[in-house]
């Protein structure tokens, strides 16, 4: 299946705002809002933004009805997720991307937006891994954001490269990029949300798990046969990882290593992407080139 990949933004259109999942409100938006303005564009907030239902932006129907809503109108043309948290997958199978397909339109956010990139993934359609608006102005997140603005307006994706890392291993691989929050990955393998990795270079990134979570869950794709087809793997931020009173005895990036052994794919370490302010943005769709050795990393 080929991947079909929205029109750039250009100045003066509308772009809406709106939380899948934990609450926000306008008030914490206003720096990113009037950044938003400065790059010429129109901001909408969506019903959710001043939604309140326990830790989420409304309950699942009005985050729903409210996403659905920008979806469906054809002068929205990007949805960027608010902010993270949980609840994205409750939603998700309600939605119906009948008008999108007709006149698809960024969608954009990272963390438990990853179900969202997915799930557009698996029915053919970019989208856009980036640091999401309550995240907007927070220290050294700078570069971050110019590479949102630049994945918005389509400009050419600027090639990433990383220092060499002891774990990884070298090697050249082509594909489309697919991947995200490895929880969220874990979690909806299995469902319509799930995209197949074959023949794709995955990207990683999780924040505050136990280490004995990283290692049930990467055992997970492994057992289920999602990691035997990849063409590369980019490990970014696993950031506040947790370990038990009796310590499990690896690290992060040493259980990845675990797995990824088991193959032959190129693998690198070190990515700026994740839960930390250096967190690039990557579209979900894109053709890249995959390049490790012992110099270091470089995707474009």
């Amino acid at each position: 299946m080929s991947v079909q990949f929205p029109a750039p933004l250009q100045t003066g259109q509308r772009v809406a705002l709106v939380s899948p999942a934990r609450k926000i409100s306008a008030a914490e938006l206003a720096p990113a809002i009037a950044t938003l303005e400065s790059w010429g564009l129109e901001v909408v907030l969506g019903e959710s933004i001043a939604g309140d239902h326990h830790q989420f932006a409304g309950d699942d129907d009005l985050r729903r009805r409210d996403f659905q809503q920008q979806l469906d109108d054809p002068t929205i043309r990007a949805i960027l997720c608010a902010r993270g948290g949980y609840g994205t997958a409750r939603i998700v199978d309600g939605l119906d991307f009948t008008m999108f397909a007709k006149s698809p339109k960024w969608v954009a956010g990272f963390s438990d937006v990853t179900v969202l990139n997915s799930h557009l993934l698996a029915r053919g359609y970019a989208s856009i891994h980036g640091v999401m608006p309550v995240l907007f102005h927070q220290a050294g997140g700078e570069r971050a954001l110019e590479t949102l603005r630049r994945a918005l307006f389509g400009e050419p994706f600027q090639p990433i490269e990383v220092g060499p890392h002891p774990l990884n291993r070298p090697g050249t691989a082509t594909g489309e990029l697919v991947g995200g929050n490895l929880s969220l990955l874990q979690t909806i393998t299995g469902t319509p949300s799930q995209a197949s990795f074959a023949g794709r270079i995955l990207f990683l990134e999780d924040l505050d798990e136990y280490l004995y979570h990283v290692d049930r869950m990467l055992l997970h794709l492994h057992r289920s046969g999602q990691l035997a087809g990849l063409a590369g793997l980019v490990v970014g931020h696993f950031s506040d990882m947790r370990d038990n009173a009796i310590p499990f005895g690896s690290k992060a990036y040493e259980i990845i290593d675990r797995y990824a052994r088991m193959y032959d794919f190129p693998v690198a370490y070190g990515f700026p992407t994740g839960h930390e302010a250096d967190n690039l943005a990557l579209v979900v769709g894109q053709p890249v080139t995959f390049v490790v050795s012992a110099a270091g990393a470089r995707l474009a």
